[in-house]
């Protein structure tokens, strides 16, 4: 079984679930807008300065967290039938709280 483990500064996110619209109606996959909201489920030590020193991560694992809709690449996490998406930490938006 294999994971994917961010390195730098990037970090792992799982997409929220979108499964209705705003009327309650059921849409395909086709039809629907992805979410730009997900939880943080791994994250990279950090990317390095030019001094030689690990920048400290802002995000931690379980944080929800807002992106905008290119931010990323998808991915699937190889031991697991889910889509995640990896990016830097720069392309988050903001924490949920």
């Amino acid at each position: 079984m294999s994971t994917i483990k961010p390195l730098g500064n990037r970090v792992l996110i799982k997409r929220s679930k979108a499964a209705q619209s705003k009327g309650g109606i059921l849409l395909p996959d086709s039809a629907q807008e992805k979410p730009k909201e997900g939880t943080v489920v791994a994250v990279g030590p950090g990317k390095m300065t030019e001094e030689g020193k690990r920048e400290t991560m802002i995000v931690k694992k379980g944080d929800r967290v807002l992106f905008s809709s290119y931010a990323g690449t998808e991915v699937k996490q190889p031991s697991e039938d889910e889509e995640l998406i990896i990016m830097s930490e720069d392309e988050i938006l903001g924490v949920l709280s």
